[in-house]
C-alpha cells in the first residue's frame, strides 16, 4: 500500500508541484495533500484506507454528495451508448431544453468543458456585441484562469489593473479594468470615465473564490443599472453559485437577469462541463450562426450532458435548497461555538458566513466581509491550523482559507453530528 507522502514525491517527478491544479498541493495550509482513492455520499478515502467526511465536494459540483445512486445509474447506462461523438446528439439538445425553459434570462446555450472556457467565450460575445474592447471586473472575483481575467487592482487611479500570474501579456491586461467590491462611489466614476468603452462587465454575483464575500443587493442594482445606461454587456459567472444556492442561481434570487451568464460545476453532474448562455440576440452571434468562433472536440460530451441532466431533474423536482441552508447554519454555528469555547482558538472571536449550502469560517469582524481588505490579518495562518487538526480526525476541509466549504444533500443530520463529534476532538488535542 503506497501513502500519500510516497505518492506526493512521485507526482513532483512528473507534474509541476506534484498535482494538475495549485490548491491540492495544499500549498495553502501546508503539509503533504492527502490522495484519495474513492468517494461515496459525504465521504472520502485516501490510498491508506482512512475515512474523511468531505465539505470539499470537488469544489462544488456535487450537491446531492458523491456517486449519488440517481446520477450513478444514468452515469453506467451511458457507458454502453457513447463515449464520445464529436457530432450532434440528443443529450446536449434535453439538456439544453431543461433549463431554457426554466430559467428566463438563458434563451440559447452552448455547452463547454470548464468555467474558464464559458467565461472566455462569454467574452468574445460581449465584445463583438459592442464593439468595444475593455472588459470590468472586480477584486474578490475569479473568473478562472483566461488571460484577459487573471487580474488584480494596480496601485494607481480605479480601473488599473495588473497581472495576478507570470506570463500574462502586459496588452492584453490593459484592456481590463479593476474595481474593488461593494463600492458605488468608484463604480459610478469608472463609468462616468469608461463607460462607453466597456464591452462586458463580469462578476461573481456570490463570490466565492476568495472567502464568501456575500454582495449588497443594492451593489449589484446599481452595477446592473450603469452595466445597461452604458451599453455594457451584463456577464453574471455562476461557475460556483448556479443551481448551488437556487435552480436559477444567484440571477433569480437577485431578481437581476444578465445579458449573459457562465455555469459550471454542479451543470455536469461531476463531470466537467461548462456553459455559457443569454439571450438570443447574443448568442446567435457564436458560430455557426454568426461570426464568433469557439469550438470543443469534447464539448457536451454524453456523460456530461446525460449526468448534468440526471442532476438538474433532480435539483428541480427535489428542491433540496431550504433543508440545506438550515443543515448549513445549524453545523457552521456548533463548530463556531466549539472554537470559540477552545483556549487553543480563542485568541479571537470567530464566525461563519454562509449562503445557502456555502460556508467559510474566519475571524468576527464588526461589518460583514465584503471584499478582500476586510479578511483579517493572520487568517491563513489561523486556517491552517483548523484545517490540520480536523485533517488528523478525519473532516476534509478545502485547503485554503480563501476557498469556500460546501454541503451537500448526503451530509444529513447524523453525518452532521458526527462532524462536530470529531471537530470537538480535534480542537480539545490543540
Amino acid at each position: 500500500m503506497m501513502k500519500s507522502s510516497e505518492l506526493f514525491e512521485r507526482a513532483k517527478k512528473v507534474a509541476p508541484g506534484g498535482v494538475h491544479s495549485p490548491v491540492r498541493s495544499f500549498a495553502s495550509v501546508g503539509g503533504t495533500p492527502v490522495f484519495f482513492e474513492k468517494a461515496d455520499g459525504a465521504k472520502m478515502w485516501d490510498v491508506e484506507g482512512k475515512e474523511y467526511i468531505d465539505y470539499c465536494q470537488s469544489f462544488g459540483p456535487l450537491l446531492f454528495g458523491h456517486r449519488h445512486p440517481d446520477i450513478a445509474k444514468v452515469v453506467h447506462e451511458t457507458t454502453d451508448l457513447a463515449w464520445s461523438f464529436g457530432a450532434a446528439e440528443p443529450y446536449s439538445l434535453e439538456l439544453a431544453e431543461f433549463i431554457t425553459s426554466r430559467i428566463p434570462w438563458v434563451e440559447k446555450i452552448r455547452f463547454v468543458n470548464s468555467g474558464t472556457e464559458a467565461v472566455m467565450s462569454a467574452l468574445r460575445v460581449a465584445r463583438a456585441a459592442t464593439g468595444r474592447s475593455k472588459v470590468l471586473k472586480f477584486d474578490g472575483c475569479y473568473h478562472g484562469h483566461l488571460d484577459a481575467l487573471l487580474v488584480k487592482a494596480g496601485s494607481g487611479l480605479a480601473g488599473e489593473s495588473s497581472s495576478d500570474s507570470a506570463g500574462i501579456d502586459a496588452g492584453m491586461i490593459s484592456q481590463t479594468l479593476v474595481l474593488p467590491l461593494n463600492d458605488e462611489k468608484a463604480l459610478i466614476e469608472l463609468f462616468e470615465k469608461e463607460g462607453k468603452n466597456i464591452a462586458c462587465c463580469a462578476i461573481e454575483p456570490l463570490p466565492a473564490n476568495y472567502g464568501l464575500l456575500e454582495q449588497r443587493k443594492e451593489f449589484l442594482q446599481k452595477f446592473a443599472q450603469l452595466a445597461k445606461e452604458y451599453g455594457c454587456l451584463l456577464l453574471f459567472d455562476e461557475v460556483i453559485s448556479g443551481f448551488r444556492v437556487g435552480f436559477q442561481g444567484m440571477a433569480g434570487e437577485l431578481g437581476i437577469e444578465p445579458d449573459l451568464v457562465c455555469y459550471g460545476k454542479i451543470l455536469g453532474g461531476g463531470f466537467p462541463v461548462g456553459a455559457y448562455a443569454g439571450r438570443t440576440k447574443y448568442m446567435d452571434l457564436v458560430a455557426p450562426q454568426g461570426p464568433v468562433y469557439q469550438a470543443g472536440t469534447l464539448s457536451a460530451n454524453p456523460f456530461g450532458m446525460r449526468a448534468g441532466l440526471a442532476m438538474v431533474s433532480k435539483l428541480w423536482n427535489e428542491n433540496p435548497y431550504p433543508q440545506l441552508a438550515e443543515r448549513t447554519k445549524k453545523m457552521t454555528q456548533a463548530i463556531v461555538d466549539l472554537l470559540n469555547g477552545n483556549k487553543a482558538t480563542n485568541d479571537i472571536e470567530w464566525t461563519a458566513s454562509t449562503y445557502g449550502s456555502l460556508f467559510w469560517f474566519h475571524q468576527k469582524t464588526d461589518e460583514p466581509i465584503r471584499t478582500i481588505s476586510a479578511i483579517p490579518k493572520g487568517h491563513k495562518e489561523r486556517f491552517a491550523k483548523f484545517f490540520h487538526a480536523l485533517l488528523k480526525e478525519g473532516v476534509y476541509l478545502a485547503p485554503s482559507g480563501y476557498e469556500v466549504g460546501f454541503l451537500s444533500t448526503a451530509h444529513d443530520d447524523a453525518i452532521i453530528q458526527e462532524t462536530i463529534r470529531r471537530c470537538e476532538i480535534a480542537l480539545k488535542k490543540l
